[in-house]
C-alpha cells in the first residue's frame, strides 16, 4: 500500500523549481546530515528526502495544537514577511514579521506579551531572540535552516534553502496544504486552489508599477477601438447603394458617363420618372 504522506512527482519538480535543495558553501556540524552532496562550485545540495520528513513532521506537530492561535509564525528576514502572514492567514496561527520586540516570550510586562505553545521560525541567524526566548519558557521551536543554521533550542529541524524568496514561500505553502490535509479541511488528492505565488515576497516598486500598467491598459484598449456612433449608423444605411454595384471596381455606366464635376447619381429609372424603389421611399420628387 502508498504511502500517502510519501512525496509525489508534481511536489519534488516544485521543490526543484523553487531551488529549495540549493544550499550555502558553510556546512554547520548539526546541518551536515541534511546534506546529500557537495558540487564542485562549493555549494552543498540538501537532501530533499530528509525535507520532506521533517516537513510532514513538522506539519502533524502542528496539528496537534488544539487553539490554532497559539501557533507563531516569526519572520525578521524580509523574503518570509509575507510567506508567514498567508500561512497565518490560512491555518489560523499568529504573525510576527518585521521586527521582534525583545522580551514578547519572556517579560510578562510588556505590551506585546504572548504565551505561544509552538514557534515557526524561517531563520534561526536572524530570528535568534525569540528562539533565545523561547527556550526561556520551554515553547518547542520548528525551525527552516540552511546548511550554515545553527540549530540551538530548534526542536525539529526542516533543512532547506531559506535564503531565496521562491524557496521560503514554497516552504510555508507546502507546511500549510499539509496543515489543511491533515485538519480534513482539504482532500488528500484534491489541488489546493491557493497559488504558490501569494506566498512569494513582491517588491513595492513591482506592486506599483502592476497597477499602473493595468490602469493604461484599458485606456490603450479604449483609444483602439473605433467609435461608431448610433446616428451615423442609420445616416449611412439610408443612403441607397447602385445597382449592380458593392462598391468595389468601376460604377454603373449610367453614373461613369457623367461628367466629374457635376457627377451625381441618380438611381435607375429615374429620368423616366419610374423607380423601382420609389415606392418605400418617402418624399422623393420626380
Amino acid at each position: 500500500m502508498a504511502n500517502p504522506l510519501a512525496m509525489k512527482e508534481e511536489d519534488l519538480k516544485l521543490l526543484l523549481a523553487g531551488n529549495v535543495h540549493i544550499g550555502t558553501k558553510n556546512v554547520s556540524p548539526n546541518m551536515n546530515r541534511y546534506v546529500w552532496r557537495r558540487r564542485r562550485d562549493g555549494v552543498h545540495i540538501i537532501n530533499l528526502g530528509m525535507l520532506w520528513e521533517k516537513l510532514m513532521l513538522a506539519a502533524r506537530i502542528i496539528v496537534a495544537i488544539e487553539n490554532p492561535e497559539d501557533i507563531i509564525a516569526i519572520s525578521a528576514r524580509p523574503y518570509g514577511q509575507r510567506a508567514v502572514f498567508k500561512f497565518a492567514q490560512h491555518t489560523g496561527a499568529q504573525y510576527i514579521g518585521g521586527r521582534y520586540t525583545p522580551g514578547t516570550f519572556s517579560n510578562q510586562d510588556s505590551r506585546d506579551f504572548k504565551e505561544p505553545r509552538l514557534l515557526i521560525i524561517t531563520d534561526p541567524l536572524t530570528d535568534h531572540q525569540p528562539v533565545k526566548e523561547a527556550a526561556y519558557v520551554n515553547v518547542p521551536v520548528i525551525a527552516f535552516c540552511d546548511t550554515d543554521a545553527p540549530t540551538n533550542h530548534v526542536d525539529v529541524v526542516i533543512p532547506g534553502n531559506n535564503k531565496g524568496k521562491q524557496s521560503i514561500g514554497l516552504l510555508y505553502w507546502l507546511l500549510a496544504r499539509e496543515v489543511l490535509r491533515l485538519r480534513a479541511t482539504l482532500g488528500r488528492n484534491e489541488p489546493w486552489g491557493i497559488m504558490v505565488d501569494l506566498f512569494l515576497h513582491r517588491e513595492a516598486e513591482e506592486v506599483e508599477k502592476k497597477a499602473e500598467e493595468e490602469e493604461v491598459q484599458p485606456q490603450a484598449a479604449l483609444l483602439e477601438q473605433e467609435v461608431v456612433y448610433p446616428e451615423v449608423q442609420e445616416a449611412a444605411a439610408a443612403v441607397p447603394k447602385l445597382a449592380g454595384w458593392n462598391g468595389q471596381g468601376p460604377p454603373p455606366a449610367e453614373y461613369a458617363d457623367q461628367p466629374a464635376g457635376d457627377r451625381q447619381w441618380q438611381p435607375p429609372g429615374a429620368a423616366s420618372g419610374h423607380w423601382e424603389g420609389a415606392d418605400a421611399a418617402e418624399g422623393f420628387d420626380e
